[in-house]
């Protein structure tokens, strides 16, 4: 029968693998082998690389980096709301400023772009009620629609910088998520509502929209950041001034118009976006 081998043996026999003086090899080849094995895999790498490399080439010569080369399937524009808080739920005491100075502090951080000397300064007056086309290759920089502060009046946070919140009337901030070479509306602007979820509709009491209740078609369509370097999305205010107090109130809000789709089952941020408030 074989005999066992002892520990030294093992050691032994390891050390010889690693180096073998008689044969001249490590970890069991020599010189002659090593060279032709190294050989083989850098070439074998040099040719992945370079297949990568193609392809990437391939891929960005055939891409723009200013317009995306496949729109058909792009969804319609989704929604989403300002200030952003986990959970879109507002519960606050209008009396206790530590319940809302957050909402309002970003609410003021937010609208820091759209201050009415920074639009004046860097876009243009654009006519009301029609897309601002503008021509030219796709590289050069296109100008933006002015969209001021101002406008949003009683939610501009420049009168009442608590934006409604130390009165138990907040204002909440629509926006429509940007999507290049969109056309809003096809011709006809896209209206905005707000309602209660589900529930009594008097929880909500009324609400005001500013500065109207629709996105103008005049801040459409979008370039692209590349080229649209200016461009800031146009807004519209929602000012809950009636809103029923100490009660847990759903509200949803939805844009309306052509190919907008607000009634997707799983997506509910696709044409709407729904809230919750408690106004104490």
């Amino acid at each position: 029968m074989e005999q066992r081998r002892t520990w030294a043996e093992w050691a032994q026999d390891f050390k010889q693998y690693i180096w073998n003086p008689e044969k001249k090899e490590v970890l069991g080849r020599n010189g002659k082998s090593w060279c032709l094995i190294l050989l083989f895999y850098l070439l074998l790498y040099a040719f992945l690389t370079g297949m990568f490399a193609l392809c990437i080439y391939g891929l960005l010569a055939t891409i723009s980096p200013y317009v995306p080369t496949y729109r058909e399937r792009v969804f319609p524009p989704g929604v989403t709301i300002r200030p952003h808080v986990s959970g879109l739920s507002y519960s606050f005491n209008s009396l206790e400023k530590n319940t809302w100075t957050a909402y309002s502090e970003s609410l003021q951080k937010f609208l820091e772009a759209y201050d009415d000397e920074k639009q004046i300064a860097n876009n243009v007056v654009c006519t009301p009620g029609q897309y601002f086309i503008q021509e030219g290759e796709e590289h050069e920089e296109k100008k933006a629609c002015q969209f001021r502060r101002s406008l949003l009046q009683n939610c501009s946070g420049i009168e009442d910088p608590t934006f409604g919140f130390s009165q138990g009337k907040p204002c909440i901030i629509l926006k429509m998520n940007r999507i290049v070479g969109f056309k809003a509306g096809s011709g006809t602007p896209i209206t905005v509502t707000c309602d209660i979820l589900k529930g009594n509709h008097s929880l909500i009491g009324e609400v005001g929209f500013y500065p109207v209740n629709y996105f103008d078609l005049m801040y459409f369509p979008f370039y692209g950041k590349l080229t649209h370097v200016n461009y800031t999305s146009p807004l519209v205010a929602i000012h809950f001034t009636e809103v029923a107090k100490n009660t847990d109130i759903t509200v949803q809000c939805k844009i309306h118009g052509q190919d907008i789709i607000n009634d997707h089952k799983t997506d509910r941020f696709l044409g709407r976006v729904v809230f919750t408030m408690n106004i104490r």
